[in-house]
């Protein structure tokens, strides 16, 4: 089966995070690999979207969407990261 890359999770992330889900930081709870989750291997529709480290093939995030709700589950991650939008563009500014 071909994956898809992690960004196709921006879309039905959205829904769930009030940021973009796929430039955060996350640490695999298998492999202990860092990454964004935009890296991630993503397997999608039908029945929702399943993404796996792009190293060790762990589950990391599995998005079902199904009767107009959504569900995740993160246990695949060991930790996700939110960057601050502001203090990255104060950053990024002073560039």
């Amino acid at each position: 089966m071909n994956h898809l890359d992690g960004n196709v999770l921006a879309g039905p992330g959205m829904g769930l995070f009030a940021f973009d889900p796929t430039t955060t930081q996350c640490q695999c709870q298998s492999c202990a690999d860092i990454a964004t989750l935009g890296q991630a291997m993503v397997y999608g529709q039908p029945m929702g979207f399943v993404a796996r480290c792009r190293y060790c093939d762990n589950v990391l995030v599995v998005i079902v969407e199904h009767a107009g709700q959504k569900s995740l589950n993160m246990r695949g991650l060991r930790w996700l990261r939110v960057g601050d939008e502001a203090r990255n563009d104060r950053i990024s500014a002073g560039d």
